[in-house]
């Protein structure tokens, strides 16, 4: 397991953000479609990147004692508040 921290660890920041777009898009970068097996273990070193290196606190999210990160109703709620998605004029609708 140390193994696999030290790679966690010395990861740059690019190699993340690949990773998880082609965690979020099942394919890699070049177009090629991950197999099950890079999927899984493509999203495990996702979110072990998570938990050790972010400090993640938005809805489900991993956190760092590697949990997922679940938000009450009302935390979402008091979280938007007073936060505009977009903003249209009369005549533009």
């Amino acid at each position: 397991m140390s193994d696999i921290n030290k790679v966690i660890d010395e990861m740059p920041d690019e190699v993340y953000e690949r990773l998880l777009s082609a965690v979020e898009l099942g394919k890699w970068q070049d177009g090629s479609e991950l197999s099950q097996e890079q999927k899984d273990s493509t999203l495990q070193l996702v979110m072990l990147y998570q938990a050790r290196r972010l400090n993640q606190t938005d809805h489900f999210t991993i956190n760092s004692r590697g949990g997922l990160n679940e938000l009450s109703k009302a935390e979402l709620k008091k979280q938007f508040k007073g936060e505009n998605i977009a903003a249209f004029k009369e005549q533009e609708l």
